[in-house]
Formats: C-alpha cells, structure tokens, sequence
C-alpha cells in the first residue's frame, strides 16, 4: 500500500512539475530578485551601489510615497462599498424571473469582458467637456446651462467621481455573477416558508438573502479592496495623476519612479510596502472572518 501511494505522488508530482518550473520560473524568483534590489540603487541598466537599509528608511519618511498611499486609499473606500452594494442590486435584478431576465445578465457582465485601455477611452469620452456624453445629455435635459461645461477630468474632487464611475461600470460584471450565482443558490423552499410566516420582501431580503451572501461578499470585499489598492492603468488613461498629482496611486508612483525616474531599487522598496499593508489587511479580514464564524 506504501508503495502504491508512493507511486501515485510521484505520478501526481510528475503533472505538477512543468507548472512548478514556470511558476517558480516567473513568479518565485522574481520576489526574492525584486528584495535583493531594494537593497541597491538599481537602475534599468545595472546593478550599482550597495545602499542596505537606506531604501527602507527613506520610503517611510517619504511624503510622496504617503500622498499616493492616501490616494489608493480614497480609491478604495470610494469604489469597495459602491461596488458591493451595485454588485448585490444588479444579482437581485437579474434574478427576477422576467422576458427581460436575459437581456439583464448580458448587459450587466458585458462591460467587464473589456480590456481596461478600452474601457478608459471609453470614459475619457464619456467624460470629456464640450463633446463628451455626460456634458452633452445634461445640456439636452436642460441641467446644464448653454455654454457652461463640468470639466470632470481636471477637478479634483469630479475627477475621483468620474474615475470611480468609470471603474464600477467596468468591473462591476464578474462581482454581479458571483453574487447572482450565490443567489441562485439558495432555495426556494426558505422564501416560500418566509412567506408564509408573513414575511415581506423587505424582510426576506434582510433576514435571508443577505446572510446567505454573506461568505461570497466578504470574498468579494477582499479582492475588491486588493484590487482597488493596485488600481493604475485607468487613472493612468483617464487623469494621468492630476491634477497636479492629486490622483496619482502609489502604482503610478512605482512606475514613475522605476522607469522614468530610472530608479528600480527605490521602486521595488515601495511595492513591498505596498506588499505587507494588503498582507497586513488580507490577515486582518482573515481573522475576523474566523473570530465571527466561531461566535457563530
């Protein structure tokens, strides 16, 4: 029996090995090289001057470092509880039994087979003074004056907004599916003993639909808060940072400082930073999944 067994990891490790060379290969490596750098000044050419710690050291006093985190940070809580709540509305919808039912699912996921360069044009378009889709409907409902344009892109505060928009109506689609698929989950035979206890929709939705979402939305969170904190290539399309920088995320600083600033080392110091904050809140939300659960 020790020998069959034997036999059969050897066999299973077999299949996994060419995944394990590339994985190692392309994803392993490059963590411990990207460590190695930050102790250098490492450029796009060479390896230079051993610096230690100074990489370190510098990143925390760092203001421009700290701007950009609080940017990401903005992006997060603007985008993380607008999408779960958008994300649990459009399941609910879909789920509706209706002729309409198919059109709401296709609608609804399409925009997230988008790559994201597409769906930043796509916004910058929408959002653009003068002949953009946002500008010209509020003239033609007579909401904004003749003559008078909202400049989205170049305000900060309307930049957030339309950055955030943006985003949502790319990314909204996987979520929604997640969500829909839980739904559809749960059985008929809970709302139909609800509802002969007298129980409204208001109610069903509280006391049933949300609990049973719970464990799918607290995924969902979690990736969703991961990727907000690494957001870039749309605000990168959309803003470029500004105005004057005031929406630049820490992954736009990485990038400026490590290929355009020509400073590699310094960069790969901000993304393990970047690194242990989304550890340090992956462990967190791990641990209260847990505390909760075992309360339960």
């Amino acid at each position: 029996m020790k020998i069959k067994k034997w036999r059969a990891d050897v066999q299973a490790l077999l299949f996994l090995l060419p995944f394990l060379i590339v994985y190692g290969l392309f994803t392993i490596w490059p963590m411990f090289k990207g460590v190695e750098m930050t102790f250098y000044k490492w450029t796009l050419i060479r390896k230079m001057d051993f610096l230690g710690w100074d990489n370190y050291s510098k990143v925390l006093q760092d203001r421009e470092v700290w701007e950009a985190l609080g940017h990401s940070l903005i992006f997060v809580v603007l985008t993380t509880p607008t999408m779960l709540v958008l994300s649990i509305s459009l399941a609910l919808i879909a789920n509706r039994k209706s002729v309409l039912q198919k059109f709401y699912r296709s609608i609804f996921f399409i925009p997230s087979v988008l790559s994201v360069a597409v769906a930043s044009y796509l916004g910058l378009f929408v959002f653009q003074p003068y002949t953009g889709l946002v500008n010209s409907v509020l003239h033609l409902i007579h909401l904004l004056p003749g003559g008078t344009e909202i400049f989205w892109l170049t305000e900060t505060r309307l930049a957030w907004i339309a950055i955030t928009l943006i985003t949502l109506w790319w990314t909204v689609g996987f979520n929604f599916i997640l969500h829909l698929s839980a739904i559809q989950e749960i059985p008929d035979e809970i709302y139909e003993a609800a509802r002969l206890d007298g129980a409204g929709d208001r109610q069903m939705f509280w006391r049933i639909t949300l609990p049973y979402l719970a464990p799918i939305t607290k995924t969902i969170t979690m990736l969703q808060i991961i990727a907000s904190f690494k957001v870039f290539m749309q605000i990168y399309i959309v803003t470029g940072g500004g105005p004057l920088d005031s929406t630049r995320p820490i992954i736009q600083l990485i990038y400026q400082t490590g290929f355009k600033s020509n400073d590699l080392g310094y960069a790969a110091t901000m993304s393990y930073l970047l690194f242990v904050i989304l550890l340090v809140l992956s462990a967190l939300q791990y641990w209260m999944n847990n505390r909760k659960g075992a309360e339960l």
